[in-house]
């Protein structure tokens, strides 16, 4: 049974919902919706499953998208009603045809409701019925096929004389045909009286044993032959080859000066405390803080829209193209735009956007303009293009601002640290990025103090003290085999107690598929309750990013009593990547955080905000 049917305006303006329904839903499965899927660029799904307390929808959705119309019904998701989707085109044909965009009421629609829902049940019910009669007729017939088989192999092995019938414990019993779920066997379609065409086969290939098979002396001849060629090959390699190890010698120049240590780290004692008096690092100010100057592509893009449109002219002729761009076209039909969306789906794929999240985005785009009238002198390329831009500002643009020097002065008036946690999978650079971060907030007068809880990688706490050391920020460490949770939570202390603002604690690298560091970072996360949860990860990834990502927050879901999951994305290696920028998207669209900051390059002022406005040119270049 139908929980709520209703439509509403694009600009969030109800039309109708069915007041015979009437039925009060448990929390808000409509504005989810909306907010999770249609605004997130995810409306190209069939459906989407809405989980509260005490119960479990799925909803259902089409558009009108030359009326800006959108049609959503509810359901209880233990009931997979079947005529949903026939009922939503039904009453979205006849909505449309009474919609006056004047109107807000439409009260006289209850009664059309009623009758396209009886009619949407009872087409679902004729279908049931004819599934349920055809079933027992496939039964039956796979196994009268069986019977068929059974017989065909007993009754053949009858009817052949001895030599005929050797099959007892060979091959052919397990290649024999074997019946699928529908009754058939593989490959094969076998009829009442017929007898299965391998059973012959196997039956002619026994039979015929006597008579055609390979002669065995020949095989063994076959062997010796090539044993005697592999022996002489062998015999006129040298012996002495094997033993000799070619191993390259550095050059020596007559005038080279003598070398010099590469070595530029502080000397320090074996305690570890430091001879020589450190001077901060100073390198000026960090990109966070200046404004990316984006040039403009005019040119390049008019010199794209200039191939098109020569594509174009030798497709059609130049009358028709002409009439079509000034007349605008019909309304879109999805093979209208499939090559245009194929295209521009290949585009994606090729700056490094994983496959999924671009088949999904163009399945979402798809969605939002078909039906939609194509306007004069406009290609369907270009709407295209500008639905597809329009779709990923959406989703780069954070739904949520996370301003981490208003939150940390906020935390300050409190009398408690802000407590950053940095995680990631092996190797993208959390430590590194960790004091860069923290070069940025010692910029803007914030103390902050580095906690080192990665005791799991050797060098791990000597390189995070080189960088505290550089800053001349303090560290909190404890050595190595320590639960990194415990690590951390006195590091928190320490910071309540010395006065530091901001404690960035730094973890161990871990793939997302290792459970006993997932369940340490779990704990972790729910034993300190960081303010801020980033995510490290690579700008050169590809379709791994979505694995990592869904499987990071999976696991800090369900492997803490209290689930946590990431807030925040740090994107390293930025600028190692020129075009290839669309780890970015997938990050985004698979976890809904917000891309904070962007590493890209090795001095601690190489870090600045995801510009989106450039990220989206280049992705659709």
């Amino acid at each position: 049974m139908l929980e709520q049917l209703l439509i509403f305006t694009r600009g969030g303006l109800i039309l109708w919902t069915c007041k015979e329904l009437g039925n009060a839903l448990r929390g808000s499965p409509i504005d989810t919706l909306i907010r999770s899927c249609l605004l997130e660029e995810r409306s190209g799904a069939a459906s989407y499953n809405y989980d509260a307390p005490g119960a479990s929808y799925t909803l259902k959705w089409t558009f009108h998208n030359e009326l800006s119309l959108v049609f959503v019904a509810v359901y209880q998701r233990i009931l997979h009603l079947l005529y949903v989707d026939d009922l939503l085109s039904m009453i979205k044909q006849e909505f449309s045809a009474i919609y006056d965009p004047k109107r807000t009421s439409y009260d006289d629609f209850d009664d059309i409701f009623q009758q396209l829902k009886k009619e949407a049940e009872a087409r679902a019910e004729e279908m049931k019925k004819s599934k349920q009669l055809g079933k027992p007729v496939n039964n039956n017939l796979g196994r009268k096929q069986g019977q068929v088989q059974n017989g065909s192999v007993d009754g053949g092995s009858k009817k052949k004389s001895g030599g005929e019938s050797g099959n007892d414990g060979g091959d052919g019993d397990k290649s024999r045909g074997r019946p699928l779920e529908n009754g058939n066997l593989r490959n094969n379609h076998v009829g009442k009286g017929e007898v299965p065409a391998m059973v012959n086969a196997n039956g002619k290939e026994n039979g015929a044993s006597k008579t055609g098979a390979f002669d065995v002396n020949k095989l063994q001849k076959l062997r010796s032959k090539a044993a005697k060629k592999t022996e002489t090959v062998v015999n006129k390699v040298p012996k002495g080859e094997p033993n000799k190890k070619i191993t390259k010698k550095n050059r020596v120049w007559d005038d080279s000066p003598k070398e010099s240590k590469l070595d530029f780290t502080d000397p320090v004692s074996e305690n570890g405390e430091q001879n020589t008096s450190v001077v901060a690092a100073d390198e000026g100010e960090s990109m966070m803080d200046k404004e990316e100057i984006i040039s403009s592509d005019s040119e390049s893009e008019e010199e794209e829209t200039g191939k098109d449109s020569n594509v174009d002219s030798k497709k059609k002729g130049w009358f028709s193209s002409m009439f079509q761009s000034i007349a605008g076209k019909a309304n879109l039909q999805k093979s209208d735009l499939e090559p245009a969306l194929k295209a521009l789906k290949d585009g994606l794929m090729t700056k490094n956007v994983a496959e999924e999240i671009a088949e999904k985005l163009c399945e979402s785009v798809a969605a939002s303009l078909e039906g939609k009238r194509l306007a004069s002198f406009t290609r369907i390329s270009s709407t295209v293009q500008a639905a597809m831009e329009e779709a990923l500002v959406r989703i780069l643009t954070p739904r949520r601002s996370i301003d981490i020097l208003r939150d940390v002065h906020a935390a300050k008036e409190q009398g408690k640290p802000y407590v950053v946690v940095f995680v990631g999978v092996n190797g993208v650079g959390k430590s590194t990025n960790l004091a860069k971060v923290a070069y940025w907030l010692l910029q803007h007068n914030v103390n902050v103090m580095t906690a080192a809880c990665d005791t799991f990688r050797s060098g791990a706490v000597e390189q995070l003290r080189t960088h505290a050391r550089r800053l001349q920020i303090p560290i909190f460490e404890k050595g190595y085999e320590k639960d990194p949770a415990i690590v951390a939570k006195e590091a928190i202390q320490e910071a309540s107690r010395n006065g530091s603002d901001v404690v960035l604690v730094d973890t161990a690298g871990r793939m997302q598929d290792n459970e006993p560091l997932m369940r340490a970072l779990s704990k972790l996360i729910y034993v300190n309750s960081p303010d801020l949860v980033l995510f490290v990860g690579e700008a050169l990834v590809g379709n791994d990013a979505v694995d990592q990502l869904s499987k990071f927050n999976q696991k800090l879901g369900d492997l803490s009593p209290d689930p946590r999951l990431i807030d925040g994305i740090l994107l390293t290696k930025f600028d190692t990547i020129d075009d290839k920028v669309g780890a970015a998207l997938s990050m985004v669209y698979i976890s809904g955080a917000p891309v904070m900051f962007v590493g890209c390059g090795q001095s601690y002022t190489d870090l600045k905000k995801l510009n989106v406005k450039s990220i989206v040119k280049t992705l659709l270049k």
